[in-house]
């Protein structure tokens, strides 16, 4: 292992890209710590050292964010507003034929696609800028807490402070997005993976010390020992696949033949990777959402209709909120599934270049058989996503962790998925050069 360490800063193409993304990854936490335009950081720092902290989608954003956005920083909204660009994107694949077309079309189709992706992002970070700022300057970015420095978060409050405070954070977005085409293009591994996995990893050392502050040593040591199995075991879920086989018969073009190849179709067990925890996440935030514009100002009882959605649904350690969380969580798994992996296209590209499944007859068939193993593995897959979204909640009503517990939901998911990437990344390379990889 050391050797092969070892070996990767000794090949000058490696090291030079290795170097420039942990350059990027630098300039990105960096940024994340400076504070926007107007933003009264003394306040700030004081609600966050009193531990006010926030939850539902907020708090998916500010852990994507590696904690920027209870900062207020110029990166506040993170990656969050490219993720939701390039879930709508693939989303109105389904319902805009042009959007197809252009997926279809190859390299010139997807980088027309990569273009709207990029001007809805900039469209989502403006939306979501103006909805932070609008949060702050009410004094609910905290929750309602009693804070008096959560109350005056902005120095100037005037519209065109907030402005600039959201042209500010709207840029900040902008360069993140740039930063993360950077890294695609002359570092290692996929660039916005990279920020997003940097991102989680940098809340780890808080959200691990404030366990050990909380409830001892031996908790701390339990939590460890716990997320050590967890991560083993969604690694192994992840690298799990059902690989069906896939025979091409042999065809003659001109002189030449082609096909007569054996290969296979993989089906992962979670195809859906963490997508479906943010749609359940930001489904369950709009009640709390439509609670907290209800909730009269002046002091009085508010509505019955309320108080319930107030008590059952404001934090995840409410039983009908986990109830709620893990069934939205099974059928969006089932929806983006469906989304992702057309069995009919599958199928007529087989038969197009003569594959064919063994047993089993081309053309509707095969799309019938694909759908059938399709349905089966990924019940066990969404059920899975379930139990591992529950772990942050478990947790938070158990050893009074936040919703940001590092050892579980989009957490775990997405530190595995791409480390497990990267290192597949940088052993390809080093294959390439010396004939062994970084992993035996």
């Amino acid at each position: 292992m050391f050797s092969a360490i070892a070996r990767i800063f000794r090949t000058p193409d490696l090291r030079r890209k290795i170097g420039f993304t942990l350059a990027i990854i630098a300039i990105y936490r960096l940024g994340s710590h400076v504070p926007a335009p107007f933003v009264n950081f003394p306040n700030v720092e004081e609600c966050l050292r009193l531990n006010a902290g926030t939850e539902g989608l907020l708090s998916l954003v500010n852990l994507f964010s590696g904690g920027a956005l209870l900062q207020l920083s110029i990166f506040a909204l993170g990656v969050m507003p490219y993720i939701t660009a390039t879930i709508i994107t693939q989303l109105l694949r389904v319902v805009i034929p042009h959007f197809e077309a252009l997926h279809k079309e190859g390299q010139a189709g997807q980088a027309r696609l990569t273009q709207y992706t990029r001007y809805l992002t900039i469209a989502l970070a403006l939306l979501q800028s103006t909805t932070l700022v609008t949060v702050a300057r009410s004094g609910q970015l905290f929750g309602t807490t009693d804070i008096a420095a959560c109350q005056q978060l902005l120095t100037n409050d005037v519209w065109w402070a907030q402005l600039l405070i959201i042209i500010a954070m709207t840029a900040g977005t902008g360069l993140i997005m740039w930063f993360a085409e950077l890294v695609t293009e002359r570092g290692i591994g996929n660039g916005m993976s990279l920020l997003i996995f940097t991102s989680i990893a940098a809340t780890f050392p808080a959200a691990m010390w404030a366990i050990f502050e909380s409830n001892g040593f031996e908790v701390f040591l339990l939590v460890l020992a716990v997320g050590i199995v967890v991560t083993g075991l969604v690694v192994f879920v992840e690298q799990s696949q059902r690989r069906i086989p896939v025979q091409y018969a042999k065809r003659m073009v001109g002189r030449r033949t082609y096909g007569g190849t054996n290969t296979y179709i993989p089906i992962k067990v979670n195809m859906a990777g963490v997508i479906p925890i943010i749609f359940a996440s930001s489904l369950l935030y709009i009640p709390m959402l439509i609670a907290q514009f209800n909730t009269p100002q002046d002091g009085s009882e508010p509505a019955a209709w309320v108080v319930w959605v107030s008590q059952n649904f404001t934090t995840g350690d409410q039983p009908l909120y986990m109830a709620a969380y893990f069934l939205l969580i099974i059928g969006f798994t089932y929806f983006y599934v469906a989304i992702t992996f057309n069995p009919v296209e599958v199928a007529d590209n087989m038969k197009k270049y003569g594959g064919f499944i063994p047993g089993i007859r081309a053309g509707r068939p095969t799309a019938e058989y694909l759908d059938f193993v399709l349905t089966r593995v990924t019940f066990p897959g969404s059920i899975y996503l379930g139990l591992i979204a529950l772990i942050p909640l478990i947790a938070l009503a158990t050893v009074g962790a936040n919703q940001n517990f590092p050892f579980g939901g989009a957490s775990i998911l997405i530190i595995v998925g791409v480390g497990l990437e990267t290192v597949k990344q940088i052993d390809a390379q080093l294959q390439q050069r010396h004939y062994e990889g970084l992993l035996r």
